[in-house]
């Protein structure tokens, strides 16, 4: 499959199979993509934690404050990624520039992770709405914790669902 088939297919899913353990060797091959991924001089500013079994069902929990994410329950997998400090170089650039690298960077890294995962037949959903400080007692964390990415297989009956997206005019400018 092409990369424009995959993101076709890509989807955030809120219909995972509880029952459906996720393979350790596919886990492996999406932190191995992962950490693939481009980022301001190669600093790669965050880390991840990979929570499965109990530890997923805690994580999932801390996602779910004001009726939230619900689903998150029967994710078997949370993906907790946390920011770390900037290298030197990436620091100054972020000062002088006045842009935010390590948060684009985790952006770019998660998008890895939620492809490569898709290619693999799991699906994903990728959460904001989360109690950090829960999440990073959990999970031992030090640093912020700025996604979580639940991972699992979709119910059969989860289908790939039309994209519904702005017109192509409305967002990009030829010029």
């Amino acid at each position: 499959m092409d990369f424009k088939e995959l993101a076709n297919i890509r989807q955030s899913c809120r219909n995972f199979d509880a029952s459906k353990k996720v393979e350790k060797e596919k886990i492996k091959e999406i932190i191995d993509t992962a950490v693939l991924s481009p980022s301001a001089c190669n600093s790669q500013p965050y880390f991840i934690t990979v929570c499965t079994d109990e530890n997923a069902k805690k994580v999932a929990k801390a996602t779910q404050s004001m009726g939230m994410n619900k689903f998150s329950s029967d994710a078997p997998v949370m993906l907790v990624i946390s920011e770390m400090p900037y290298v030197r170089s990436a620091a100054a650039g972020a000062k002088l520039k006045g842009n935010d690298y390590r948060s684009i960077d985790i952006g770019i890294v998660c998008s890895h992770i939620v492809y490569q995962a898709s290619e693999l037949g799991l699906s994903t959903c990728i959460l904001g709405w989360f109690d950090d400080k829960k999440i990073r007692a959990i999970c031992g964390l030090e640093h912020p914790v700025r996604l979580v990415v639940a991972l699992g297989y979709a119910k059969t009956d989860d289908k790939i669902r039309a994209k519904k997206r702005k017109k192509t005019e409305d967002i990009v400018k030829y010029i």
